[in-house]
């Protein structure tokens, strides 16, 4: 598999990655992270009402009319805090990778087979790189058209 170009959108801009890899000190890949799950690590819990038919979401299931006031400075304490979790906490773990050598049907076997749209690629058991299914439908277009 060769490395393609990153590919543009509509509009002609860049279409940037939402995922982050999670490496340990050794480099050794431990999981990926994506930007819904770094908001979802971020949610405001101590927002949601306590006790009986409690909602877990940051507003306690209550519309803006409802909620009381909470302050901006309980809401930027509150990011905070959650902002110094590990993102363990909220990393996905690998659940396939690819080689450096392998064709583009075996990717798209693995994205089908473990409904994921991103595979970290390996070369020589080092990450060297992603592919997006962005990019495997971009090389399949180049194939046929």
């Amino acid at each position: 598999m060769e490395k393609s170009q990153v590919p543009h959108d509509t509009h002609g801009r860049q279409s940037p990655s939402r995922y982050v890899l999670v490496f340990d000190e050794a480099y050794k890949l431990l999981g990926i992270t994506r930007r819904r799950d770094i908001l979802r690590g971020l949610e405001l819990h101590f927002l949601a009402q306590t006790g009986d038919g409690a909602s877990p979401l940051p507003s306690g299931g209550k519309t803006n009319s409802q909620r009381p006031e909470t302050s901006s400075e309980k809401l930027t304490a509150g990011i905070k805090e959650q902002a110094e979790r590990p993102v363990s906490d909220v990393m996905l773990p690998i659940q396939a990778t690819v080689d450096y050598e392998d064709e583009v049907m075996k990717v798209i076997s693995k994205m089908v087979g473990h409904n994921i749209s991103m595979l970290p690629v390996l070369k020589e058991d080092r990450v060297v790189g992603v592919i997006r299914s962005v990019e495997v439908f971009h090389e399949i277009a180049n194939l046929i058209l």
